[in-house]
């Protein structure tokens, strides 16, 4: 059920994110759920191969690499989901910074909620 709650929501937030942000592009609430699922899917596959290669970038300066990560991957979504488009690295990164806050701030609640 948690798991389902997640889809939910980053769904919800894609499709807010795209009529917010000028350079991200969802044709509907179907692949704004696909983009969910393959975004929750590279984070848990691809995204830690890719923290491990860049480790020493993300030592370098103190963590802050990670964004560049979390834009790589949401570029990676772009390019495997038809209905989802990114126009640029730097729309990337403010759609998955964005993203990450709204999502742990639905994470927050729902833990206060449960306790």
């Amino acid at each position: 059920m948690k798991t389902l709650k997640k889809i939910f929501f980053t769904t919800i937030f894609v499709l807010l994110l795209s009529y917010l942000l000028p350079g991200v592009a969802v044709t509907g609430w179907m692949a704004a759920l696909l983009v969910a699922l393959v975004l929750g899917l590279l984070n848990i596959f691809v995204k830690p191969i890719l923290v491990l290669f860049t480790l020493p970038a993300t030592i370098l300066t103190l963590g802050l690499f990670l964004l560049v990560v979390n834009a790589i991957i949401i570029m990676l979504c772009d390019a495997l989901v038809s209905g989802f488009a990114v126009s640029g690295f730097w729309s990337a990164l403010l759609f998955s910074v964005i993203l990450s806050f709204c999502q742990s701030l639905v994470s927050g609640v729902s833990e206060k909620e449960n306790s």
